[in-house]
């Protein structure tokens, strides 16, 4: 195994960079080619069907088989001219990822012999059946009762890959309970849409429609396909079990945004040249602070296609890495004391008349109104900061929280100087008041009108899991290999009902005689004050912090098996419940769903850990202990006993080390194993996923330090598994 993984290294020396070309001159001359657009509808389709479709998606209007047939004859037929064969309904079921079963356009005639011809019918396009008993269910779906529904989403576009056109749609069980993550993302956005409109509506007659907007910043790391295959622990885990850091990793801050190795620039020119084919607006690009991470990221769009996008692309990334001899990790912690990696969710909301409600405004009521959704945004997760911890937290994420600039497993809110001023201002007012800032200093807050306030008016906080940078909030608690589904249905719940609950309060003070100024300023005083626990613009990371947010009241849980616990309490389900996002038999299903996944991860990584302790770490170490044995019994029959108690004096201490060592490993990994059979016998899933979480994963720190010692000492050349200075500095 050492030969191999020597050979493993020379190998990746030896790679070069792929050659890669852009398919044509022009970005814009293929852009979105592999997807059925708008800008493809007017070519296929009829303007009736066209207009209709618009209907659909814009103001919600009935998908009839009629228009559904329309749509599935000029969708087919482009289909087939990008070299389409099949057909499918890509969804996302609760396992993280995307589900596809692929049919074939080829249909038979009755009579014998006759000729096949490619057909595709509305009621294809509109809904399939795939069996809902296979996929993570909660318990809603036996294996007995396997009938499940997916159903097409209009609002994201089909596309095409290799072979097969991809029709994103939704997966409820026959029962009608959601199996995914875009019924219920759907839902929120829906709820969010409504509420928020209506809010708008206080400043803006015009306001139809709110959107609700996205930008993901996706962070990986890179490592080369033959050092990949050598570790067994990447391979079925995604992350490093054991590996001692390299003397050299980001301390010197030299691999952020520096020059892209020239494998890696290789790589992410093809991974453009695919992601924009798809219409994935694909901006930024850079080399992240641990070495051979890096990070992905696009222009904002509305949530529901953005989080399709993202899922896309993830699978994209994974394909394109194989061509370059790569390895795509998107675990959220890889390898130990380094950067792990995070999906920034950048997330704002704006009106069909293109004013963004948290973007500060240009006039007195478009202030009013953006101190508004600020106001209600931090009341809302000030009152939810557990479920909105809940939605990212996982066992991978869990790993990545806390350390190495990751957030703290404690939601809190960073505004930033200028919009804490706003708002300590605003709460110590009166309404008759008004509150002037030096104009030098670009700032001025009336209270019944608030006139324009700089749009830089926040720094940077690196520590805080929800920062507000301008025009934006960004959720940086959510994990790389997260869909960010679960995040955005959480946020944007809570914050369609705190709007609901916001806009009731504001009417019932207006019927009680006071104006609409007036009944905003109280309320908005009011939610203030309220809401101040979740700001905090200092060190995340500091004990001080810790100690305060208990004060505060905030959720300061870390094993993730009772972090989910926030889904299922009164308060959420009465929330999701009232905005029509979740029923509660659906959050506890969902959540059944979280404490098996999490328990089935630390399974793995028990089993893998196990083996790689028996057939990989104890005989390597017992292996150089012999060596050193010779060693020494040489010594001693050339040297005298004093002269050779001296000389191998040195050796006798490193053997004695490495006994206790691989006692230490195999005493914990006997202890790991014992504790996770007793485990196994638990029959409830909650109570099983904490077994885990508190009697079986603490052994896992435990073993990888002794073994990582041992790395230390036994010979390198005996040593099997890449080191960590060949998996972060192999490019």
């Amino acid at each position: 195994m050492s030969n191999l993984r020597f050979k493993a290294v020379e190998e990746a020396f030896k790679k070069k960079a792929v050659v890669v070309s852009a398919p044509v001159p022009l970005t814009s001359d293929y852009y979105g080619e592999l997807v059925f657009d708008k800008k493809q509808w007017t070519k296929y389709l009829p303007k009736d069907t066209v207009k209709s479709l618009t209907g659909v998606i814009e103001k919600g209007e009935t998908l009839d088989s009629t228009l559904a047939d329309s749509v599935a004859t000029g969708m087919k037929t482009w289909a087939i001219e990008k070299g389409a064969t099949h057909y499918t309904h890509w969804f996302q079921p609760l396992t993280e990822g995307t589900a596809q079963k692929h049919d074939s356009f080829i249909e038979y005639e009755s009579a014998p012999g006759s000729q096949v011809i490619e057909e595709f019918s509305g009621k294809l396009l509109a809904q399939q059946e795939p069996d809902a008993s296979s996929f993570p269910s909660g318990g809603i779906r036996n294996t007995f009762e396997a009938r499940g529904y997916t159903a097409w989403d209009p609002s994201s576009p089909a596309f095409v890959v290799d072979d097969t056109l991809c029709i994103p749609t939704v997966f409820i069980s026959y029962t009608g309970e959601a199996l995914d993550y875009k019924t219920p993302l759907l839902k929120a956005l829906n709820a969010v849409d409504k509420a928020a409109s209506e809010v708008c509506r206080y400043f803006d007659p015009s306001v139809k429609k709110v959107f609700s907007f996205l930008g993901w910043e996706q962070e990986y790391f890179l490592v080369d396909e033959g050092l990949f295959a050598t570790r067994p622990d990447l391979a079925l885990t995604g992350r490093t079990l054991m590996g001692h850091e390299s003397a050299k990793n980001q301390q010197l801050e030299d691999h952020y945004f520096g020059a892209i190795p020239t494998r890696v620039q290789a790589y992410m020119k093809d991974l453009e040249y695919e992601g924009y084919k798809y219409a994935i607006p694909l901006k930024t690009r850079h080399n992240e602070v641990a070495p051979n991470q890096f990070e992905l990221a696009p222009i904002f769009g509305e949530t529901n296609l953005a989080v399709d996008q993202n899922l896309l692309i993830m699978a994209i990334m994974k394909k394109v890495a194989r061509r370059h001899g790569f390895r795509l990790l998107l675990h959220e912690k890889p390898f130990a004391g380094v950067n792990g990696s995070g999906k920034h969710n950048n997330w704002s909301l704006g009106t069909d008349t293109g004013i963004g409600l948290l973007t500060p405004g240009k006039t007195p009521e478009e202030n009013q109104q953006f101190v508004t959704f600020i106001v209600n945004i931090l009341l809302a997760i000030y009152k939810n900061n557990a479920l909105l911890k809940a939605s990212i937290m996982t066992a991978q994420n869990a790993h990545r929280l806390g350390a190495n600039e990751a957030p703290p497993a404690i939601i809190s809110v960073f505004l930033g100087s200028q919009i804490s001023a706003v708002l300590d201002k605003l709460e110590n007012s009166t309404s008759d008041q008004a509150i002037v800032m030096d104009p030098k200093k670009g700032m001025k807050l009336g209270i019944a009108k608030i006139p324009e306030v700089l749009l830089d008016n926040t720094d940077r906080n690196r520590t805080s899991p929800f920062a507000f940078t301008g025009n934006r909030f960004e959720f940086r608690a959510v994990g790389s290999s997260a869909n960010c589904s679960s995040a955005m249905i959480a946020l944007n719940s809570i914050v369609a009902a705190q709007l609901l609950e916001f806009k009731q309060t504001v009417d019932a003070k207006i019927a009680g005689g006071a104006t609409k100024e007036q009944a905003i300023f109280e309320v908005l005083k009011k939610y203030i004050k309220e809401s101040k626990p979740i700001r905090f613009d200092g060190n995340g990371y500091s004990d001080e912090w810790k100690a305060e947010a208990k004060k505060r009241g905030l959720d300061d849980e870390t094993s993730v098996p009772v972090i989910y616990d926030a889904y299922t309490t009164s308060e959420s389900i009465q929330l999701f419940e009232s905005i029509k996002v979740f029923s509660e038999r659906e959050l506890h299903a969902r959540n059944e769903v979280k404490w098996e996944t999490y328990t089935k991860k630390l399974q793995i990584e028990a089993r893998v850990l196990g083996d790689l302790v028996m057939n990989h770490i104890i005989p390597v170490a017992t292996k150089y202990q012999s060596a050193l044995l010779d060693n020494v019994y040489k010594i001693h029959q050339v040297y005298a006993k004093d002269k050779a108690a001296q000389l191998s004096a040195h050796n006798t201490a490193i053997i004695e080390d490495i006994s206790e060592r691989i006692g230490c490993i195999k005493l914990k990994t006997e202890k790991m194993i014992e504790a996770r059979k007793v485990a196994n016998k638990v029959d409830d899933e909650r109570a099983k996923a904490v077994a885990y979480h508190d009697k079986v994963a603490p052994y896992f720190d435990e073993i990888r330090y002794h073994i990582d010692k041992l790395e230390l000492t036994v010979d390198d050349e005996l040593w099997t598994l890449p080191k960590y200075r060949e998996l972060l500095f192999v490019r």
